[in-house]
């Protein structure tokens, strides 16, 4: 993921000013996204990327282009880059079911897997607040859903199936309890520890997790009183089942673990559709990397898939409206090792003739710009670097490792440039970390 400024420079004979200009429009209010809800029309997946996990603006404006969706045509959900069971509480709370909570802010504040600011932060306690307010306006079918597409929640999602079998079904039980302690000798919550036993020693708990995904497919209800709380147990066993893949993959070199994780969000979000009915929408919030077409990148060199791709394989062109996000410097929440403590870091000016650095070059405006037809016939050949910031991250060493050679136009259907952005608010980052910011709920 290096780059070097002198082989992505764009060629002499391309007028990259007249052609961007030509197909984007200014950004400085939230009217001026009107123009991009026309461009989705009918999509029924729609894909808000972000180029960090820790910048406020990237929050607030794909909230601001999902309340458009919501109320202008109807979209059923919202699933993000998160963990299933801990966002599913989140859905229960802004549905207003029974005992699911008094404020999204002490729902949020329970969030505890490292980097808990991606969604322990005031600018999902907005959305949040938002989205309840606007389902207490609505039957309970046409509510709007919150939910986690990720996969690494094993023991959480144990946990939650144990709780569900509890006086209900014996059989799921007892297979539960079968996972729960065949994985019980790897220290809870370090899927490392499982993965190297289980390379060292040929031994998995494969077999254990495909049962109990069986023996819940067989003994589950379909429907009943509660469908949601069916939905949620299966979408807890599946992701047990592709957990454990997914643990057992990723000391092994090369994409395997990486595609596991993105064929399973998808997935879950096949699901989610399927779930919602014909005419269900959704509304996908993840990091570019994830939602971008890893075909249009050099991501697939080595047989990397992500979500934007299997999508848009997966689904008629109309069917699908992909939004990837950038800045050219600013401020970020990062750790600067996994596990490492969250701090607000620097985000330097982006590395010359970089995909943000010519947008910067053009004016220093915010702007939405739209991959046209024009667009993909004089740009789609060309690569520009494009930068990707984790949880972990070390601004010194980017121009080594943060940004992704990619071919724009066909990575994403519209690209939302903001020059420069601030970092989020997280609920944890100081002891008073539960006083709200000045300009909260951020002009919603």
């Amino acid at each position: 993921m290096g780059i070097s400024d002198s082989k992505h420079k764009p060629p002499e004979t391309l007028d990259l000013r007249k052609l961007i200009l030509d197909n984007s429009i200014e950004l400085d209010e939230e009217r001026d996204l009107d123009k991009l809800i026309e461009k989705i029309a009918d999509a029924k997946y729609v894909l808000l990327g972000e180029a960090s996990h820790g910048t406020h603006e990237y929050y607030t404006w794909r909230m601001k282009i999902s309340k458009k969706l919501i109320e202008k045509k109807g979209f059923s959900f919202i699933a993000v880059e998160g963990d299933w069971p801990d966002c599913y509480k989140l859905n229960r709370y802004v549905k207003n079911y029974p005992d699911s909570g008094d404020c999204a802010l002490d729902i949020l504040h329970s969030f505890s897997r490292w980097p808990t600011w991606m969604w322990a932060n005031w600018e999902t306690v907005a959305l949040a607040e938002w989205l309840r307010e606007h389902n207490d306006r609505h039957v309970k079918e046409d509510k709007v859903g919150f939910y986690g597409l990720d996969v690494y929640s094993l023991w959480e999602s144990l946990d939650e199936v144990l709780k569900y079998s509890e006086n209900k079904d014996l059989t799921i039980k007892k297979a539960a309890l079968d996972a729960f302690n065949c994985f019980e000798p790897y220290n809870r919550g370090k899927g490392q520890q499982y993965a190297l036993a289980a390379r060292a020693v040929s031994l998995s708990c494969e077999d254990e997790v495909v049962n109990l995904l069986t023996k819940i497919s067989e003994h589950i209800p379909t429907r009943n009183s509660d469908p949601e709380d069916t939905m949620n147990v299966r979408q807890n066993a599946h992701v047990i089942v592709n957990a454990e893949r997914y643990y057992r993959a990723m000391i092994i070199a090369g994409p395997a673990s990486w595609n596991i994780r993105d064929r399973h969000m998808v997935h879950t979000l096949e699901n989610l559709m399927e779930f919602h009915g014909a005419d269900a929408k959704g509304i996908i919030w993840e990091h570019n990397t994830h939602i971008g077409d890893a075909r249009a990148t050099d991501m697939c060199d080595d047989g990397t898939v992500n979500v934007g791709q299997i999508i848009n394989e997966g689904h008629k062109p109309e069917e699908v409206f992909s939004v990837g996000f950038g800045s050219y410097k600013g401020t970020v929440i990062a750790g600067r090792e996994w596990g490492d403590i969250m701090q607000v870091m620097q985000v330097p000016e982006a590395v010359k003739y970089s995909w943000e650095y010519e947008l910067h070059k053009l004016d220093a405006k915010d702007r939405v710009v739209f991959m046209t037809e024009v667009m993909k016939e004089h740009l789609g050949g060309q690569e520009f670097g494009h930068r990707a910031i984790g949880v972990v991250y070390r601004p010194k060493h980017e121009h080594f490792g943060n940004y992704i050679p990619s071919r724009i136009p066909y990575r994403y259907n519209a690209f939302i440039y903001l020059d420069e952005t601030s970092s989020l608010h997280p609920l944890h980052i100081k002891p008073d970390g539960n006083q709200i910011p000045e300009t909260f709920p951020f002009g919603v």
